[in-house]
Formats: structure tokens, sequence, C-alpha cells
């Protein structure tokens, strides 16, 4: 057995969870044995032992005590491993100076601050204890370079860190834990403490006004895009700051301009409304229109760096990029600022569309088809494997993924024409789940008096004056079931819906309306249902009642005994011939009935033989963005490569918000970009189940 030298310390973050361990945990190894197993203790909250024991070495990654105690004030641990896979600001804040200049995320904004001091927490003195480090910083007032004078801001780890400027002193002392000075009976201490800076000279000595200004003029280089966080100077001189949400030739205009959703409000702004038109949707008094050139990146945040600190090389990137454990979707308040934005996304390259929208659409929120991962057969390099480690777990965790990754993963299909020939994605959707994952169908579909027949996907398939002219998915879809005497065996876990249309350039209707929620229990097989009339048990259900006038056309009739006889000794539906319904026995005639419904998640939506997506990223019902993996190229056909953006897209969330009804007759040249082509444009909705 192998023990450490006497007074060299050899610290380690657990990258693989094992029984007892989880991702992250922060340890202190003693001794390694012959078999590479290392012994010593792990810590708990407040860097205290929490227990002792073996890991295996090869389930670490090694750190210095000064980068073990920075992460150990990391929570949760998960964290810990995010931070360490950014290698370059991991680098930078560990080598971070006091007066140095950072962004931190606080309250919810990105401020900027200066470095005051090193704070060590917990008490040295007792045993078995590893000291956390924080920083404690000061607000700085960009706008009249000075500190700001706010009420004490709390201790920051390393992970509240998002950005380092450059440091503009010619001397500078990193801060470092140091075993020289007493901090007995101190929960709380100061490392290399200095006077505070609450003066106005002694904040010039760090940063200067010419210092500021370069840094600025430096940004003003950087290009701006749709998604850029940007600052314009008002008509009465104030500097306002926001994220460009637009970029065109507004009507009226020659030149480009961009609309900015601001910071904070203003009386002179709308909600996205520029003259008589709407280019995009935001709360009221929030949307800026000004021209491009008015704007430059926001100084607030951005920095340009002078120099590329040389990372230090963790001994094994596997171990931080875990196969075993898959990454959850992006959090809803993290979407915007990890996903939006060019270069996002799944990168487009050769036909790939329909293949990038549909895996986007799948996984990026959704955690229904996480299953297909759990195939065991699939060795280290299978396409299960290059689908979860190459293309899922990295969108999820960097918010993009290169072509190269596509490519590898579409000649693992076993069908030479996925890597080179456009298709649509059914047959992909098909392929990937029964033939190369040999996933169980998602649909289990009967006719009436038939077995159940197995699907992954379900086409509709109605006549064009069974429904209303704009028709929503919700009523295509009972459409499509009744008039071919359809039910679901079972409630699926997740539904795909095709819509109708003949090939991908005639399309039956002019506009759909996705429903965002789906009601499935009157197509629902031996399930209860309610009566169209009294809300009893229903026992019977009627096709030709289907389109009566009288009885709102298009929606399904299923009645009880009663209601059944009495409708049907109308002289116009005494042809009629309802039939019974398989329902669960002994059921109470006022037996309540549960509606099963699934929510929509994403809609592919295709133009002129290009597939895009739409993605809904959370439970707000503005939290939607827009996909397109080949939204741009940059340089030509033969040397050039596609430009993935993702787009934030409320307004979508906006136009739902209204009655069926107005939707319907919304009029599509009013309407913005993304809504119009959502609406005309969709050829696929997916669905999964809201418990």
């Amino acid at each position: 057995m192998e023990r450490n030298e006497e007074g060299h310390e050899r610290y380690f973050i657990v990258a693989r969870s094992k029984k007892g361990l989880s991702r992250g945990s922060i340890g202190r190894a003693d001794a390694e044995t012959a078999t590479g197993d290392l012994i010593g203790m792990v810590y708990g909250g407040g860097g205290s032992a929490r227990s002792s024991g073996t890991v295996k070495k090869q389930d670490t990654c090694p750190l210095t005590r000064h980068q073990a105690q920075l992460l150990l004030f990391v929570s949760p641990a998960s964290r810990r491993l995010e931070l360490l896979r950014n290698v370059q600001l991991f680098t930078k804040i560990c080598a971070l100076a006091q007066e140095d200049l950072v962004v931190v995320k606080h309250k919810k904004d990105f401020q900027p601050c200066l470095v005051k001091n090193l704070i060590q927490l917990g008490k040295k003195d007792k045993p078995g204890v590893l000291q956390m480090l924080g920083f404690e910083l000061d607000l700085v007032d960009t706008e009249h370079d000075i500190l700001s004078k706010t009420a004490p801001l709390p201790f920051f780890s390393a992970a509240d860190i998002v950005q380092v400027a450059p440091s503009h002193l010619n001397t500078r002392q990193p801060l470092r834990d140091s075993g020289d000075l007493d901090f007995k009976r101190k929960e709380v201490s100061r490392i290399n403490s200095m006077p505070a800076l609450n003066s106005h000279n002694a904040k010039k000595q760090s940063i200067s006004n010419t210092d500021v200004s370069s840094s600025i003029q430096a940004l003003s280089q950087y290009s701006l895009e749709v998604g850029s966080m940007a600052e314009v100077i008002s008509l009465n001189g104030l500097t306002v700051y926001g994220v460009i949400r637009w970029i065109g030739v507004p009507e009226g205009k020659k030149n480009c301009w961009a609309g900015l959703e601001l910071d904070n409000e203003a009386t002179t702004c709308s909600d996205g409304t520029f003259g008589t038109k709407r280019y995009f949707t935001c709360e009221g008094n929030k949307a800026l229109y000004v021209p491009l050139t008015n704007c430059k990146p926001d100084s607030r945040f951005l920095f340009i760096p002078n120099e590329i600190p040389k990372p230090f090389e963790p001994p094994s990137a596997t171990l931080l990029e875990d196969l075993n454990e898959d990454v959850p979707p992006v959090a809803e308040q993290d979407v915007l600022s990890h996903l939006v934005g060019r270069m996002r996304g799944i990168q487009g390259h050769f036909n790939s569309c329909y293949l990038d929208a549909t895996l986007f659409s799948l996984f990026t929120s959704s955690t229904a088809f996480n299953r297909m991962f759990n195939r065991s057969a699939d060795s280290d390099e299978g396409i299960s494997h290059i689908l979860r480690w190459d293309i899922v777990n990295r969108l999820r965790r960097s918010g993009f993924v290169p072509a190269e990754s596509v490519m590898k993963f579409r000649k693992q299909l076993g069908c030479k024409s996925f890597a080179t020939e456009e298709k649509d994605p059914e047959e992909f959707i098909t392929l990937l789940l029964k033939h190369v994952l040999h996933i169980e169908p998602l649909l289990k579909i009967r006719s009436h008096g038939e077995l159940a027949q197995d699907a992954y996907t379900h086409q509709i398939i109605v006549e064009k004056n069974q429904v209303r002219a704009v028709p929503s998915v919700q009523q295509l879809l009972e459409m499509s079931f009744v008039s071919s005497n359809l039910k679901f065996e079972e409630i699926p876990s997740c539904l795909i819906v095709q819509m109708p249309r003949f090939g991908k350039k005639f399309k039956m209707f002019p506009k759909i309306i996705p429903s965002t929620e789906l009601d499935i229990t009157d197509i629902l097989h031996c399930s209860p249902k309610e009566c169209f009339l009294c809300g009893h048990l229903a026992e019977y259900e009627c096709f030709q009642c289907l389109m009566d006038h009288k009885l709102q056309p298009g929606k399904i009739k299923q009645y009880c005994s009663t209601c059944n006889t009495q409708v049907h000794i109308h002289p116009s539906r005494k042809e009629h011939t309802p039939h019974k319904l398989t329902d669960p026995d002994h059921l109470p005639e006022d037996a309540p009935v549960e509606r099963h419904q699934m929510q929509l998640f994403a809609v592919l939506c295709i133009d002129t033989s290009h597939y895009v997506s739409f993605v809904k990223y959370g439970p707000n019902p503005r939290s939607w963005i827009f996909f397109d993996s080949m939204a741009d190229r940059c340089g030509d056909d033969k040397n050039g490569y596609n430009v993935p953006v993702i787009r934030s897209c409320p307004e979508i969330g906006d136009f739902f918000s209204q009655s069926e009804e107005e939707m319907s007759k919304a009029d599509v040249r009013e309407c913005s970009e993304l809504v119009r082509r959502l609406l005309c444009d969709s050829y696929m909705c997916l669905y999964q189940r809201t418990d």
C-alpha cells in the first residue's frame, strides 16, 4: 500500500456514481492500494468529513487543494462537474486576484463585480474539516464607473462566476489559501485582506476609464444577432440594455433595424409593435426599435480576453462526461442563456434537416424517449451509444451538436440512403425505434371487432368536409378515429400525429391549430366515457350524429341509455345505428369520468422540403423555442458550413392563449413569421402524457 508523502495532500472529485458516493463528491486520498483504489475520506456539507472508505482511482479526477476548496462551496454537487468541464473558465477562477473584474449571476440577473477577498468558511482547527472557499465581491456601477453602494452581497461560489475579464493591473497576486494565517475561532476568514474600496479614486487604480473604453471599443467589433445582449444610448443620453428579439427592415424604413426587449420598462416603448406592424411580442413598454448601427454588445457582461491561460487537463475526459448517466433536459430558467443563439442546437449537413428537427424535438425538453438508451446490446460504439452520448447528452450539456456527430449517427442507421438522401421524419422515427433500437410500438390501435394493431406514428386521414375550414389537431384526430372506427387500446406514453397532407407540397388545410392539450378520453377502448348530453356514464356511440348540425357538428357523440333513446326519436335520426360501447363493468351511472389528456411538446414543420421544429421547453405558456439546423451558411457550398439557430418565440404562447375561435379567424398576414410558420407549415405534432 502506497501512502501519501508527509505534508503532501491528494484531493479528488468523484466523477462516476458508485454505491454510497454521488457524482461531484469531494474527497481526500490518504493512501493508494496496489489495485488502484484510493483510501481516504469524503467531505459532506460545510467541509466536514462525512464518511471514509475506498474508491476506485479511475472513478475520480485529481484536484489541487485550492480547486477542492473552491468546488466544495458549490452546491448541488452536480454543478461542480459542470464547472470543472468548463476548463478555461475554471482555470481563470482559480487564478483570480484582488480587483479582478468578473460577471456573476445574482438574483436572476448578471452583474459585473470586483473581487474583494477570498473567503474561508469553516473552522480550521476542527479535525477532518476542509475549509470551503468563496468570494467576497463588490458590485460595479458600469455607467458611472464606481463601486455600487448597496447592501452587502452574499459570498459567491466559483460556480456563480460566469465570466472573468482580463486583468488591467501589471502585477497580480492570485488569491490563495495560506497556512500561515491565523484563522482560529473564526468561521469566516478573509485571505490577503485589503482595505475596503469605497472611493472613486481607489476604483480608478484598478479599472480606469481608458481601460473600460478600450474594452467596449473592442466589443463593438462583435457581430450582433437575434438573441444578443445589447446596449443603446437613448435620446435623453441614458444607456438602456436589452436582448435583440428581431432584426430586419421595418415597413417605411430603408436600413436594417433591431427590435430589443429591454430589461426595464420605458413609457415610449411598445409590446413588440412598430408603427402598425408587430415584429415580436413582449411585455408592454419594453420593446424598443432602433437602427442596428445604434446597437453595440452589452458592455456589462462581455469582456475581450487579452490572453488565454493554459488550462489544466483532467486525466480522463470520459470521467467528466460519464456515459452511464443521462444529462437531464435543460431547466426552463436556463434555456434562453444555454440554447438560444447562432451555432446552437444540431448542425445540419447534407440533407439532414429531417433528422435534425426530429431529434431536437424528441430530446430537447422531453424525457419520454430516454428509455431508448437502455438497450444493453450496444457496444461503446453502437448507435444507442452514439445517440445518447454524441447527440442527446451533448445537446443538453453544451447546447450544440456538430455535423460530424450527426453524420456518424446517420452512417449507423443501417441504410445508406439515410446518410445522403432527403427523408421524412416518420421514416426516420420508424427506422430508429423499430429496426435499430427495437423499441416496442408507441401506439396500439384497434378497429371495431378486430385485434389491436401496433404503430409508431398515426397518420390523420379525414375528408375535408368533415371538419372546420381551420381545424385543430383535437378535431382532426377525433374525426380520423371515428370515421375509421378506431380506438386506442391503451393510453400511449407518447403520441406522434402526422397532419393530413399529400406529399410535401400539397396541404389539405391552409392552416391547422396545434392543440396544446389533446383529450383522448373519447377515443380510448374500454374506458369510461361521459354522456354528451347529461354527463352520466355513456353506453352508446353514434357515428351518424357526429356531423349533426343541431348537436355541435364535429363533436363525438356518446350517450347514456336514456339520452340515446331520446336523441334517436327525432325523425332525422331514426335511421342512425348507434353501437354499444365496451366499458368497464360495475360502474355506477353517476360515476365521475376521468379525462385522459396529453400535452403538446413539439411541432415539426416543413416548407419547400426543409424541416424545422418548435419545442415547448417548460410549463410557462410562453416557453417556446424555434430551431432551424440550416438557418444560415458561412462560406461557399464546397468549403462552407451550415449555421444552426435557436430562437426564443414567446409569441407562440401568446397566440395559444386565445380561444380556438379567435385562433381560427387570425389573419396570418398580420401574425409574426414564426406564428405563421407554425399554423401553415405543421407536419407532425408530438404529445406526451401529462402524468
